[in-house]
C-alpha cells in the first residue's frame, strides 16, 4: 500500500469546514498547525502595517488514491478556484511509522469501493 501526505493551507476560517469534508471523503485523523502567511500583494491595514490573517495547515496521511479524491473533494466544496483562499497538494511517503492497523484496514476498504 502506497501512503501520501495531503497538504491543505487554507485561511482559518475555513478550518472546520475543510476537516469535515475530508472526513466524508475518507480521510481519518488530521494534524493542525497554526501558520502566518504574505500574498503576492500585500494588504495594507491601520497604519500601515501588513496583515494577512491567521492560516490553518491540515495534514493528513491517506492511501494515495485516496488522498486524490480528498484534495478533489477538498477543492470543488471549499471552492479554492474561484476563492483563492488555499491552496492542496500532495506529497508521497516513502516511508512510515506508527499508523494504526485499524486505520490502514479502513485505507484498504476504501480502496475496495473505489475498484
Amino acid at each position: 500500500m502506497k501512503f501520501s501526505v495531503l497538504v491543505a493551507m487554507l485561511a482559518e476560517d475555513m478550518e472546520e469546514k475543510a476537516i469535515d469534508v475530508a472526513k466524508k471523503a475518507g480521510a481519518g485523523g488530521v494534524t493542525l498547525l497554526n501558520a502566518r502567511g504574505i500574498g503576492a500583494e500585500e494588504k495594507k491595514t491601520f497604519f500601515g502595517l501588513t496583515y494577512e490573517g491567521s492560516q490553518s495547515v491540515l495534514l493528513f496521511v491517506l492511501e494515495r488514491s485516496l488522498s486524490l479524491k480528498v484534495m478533489k473533494a477538498l477543492t470543488r466544496e471549499l471552492q479554492l478556484k474561484e476563492h483563492s483562499k488555499g491552496v492542496v497538494f500532495t506529497v508521497p511517503l516513502e516511508h512510515i511509522a506508527g499508523i494504526e492497523t485499524g486505520q490502514v484496514q479502513r485505507f484498504q476498504e476504501s480502496v475496495k469501493d473505489d475498484i
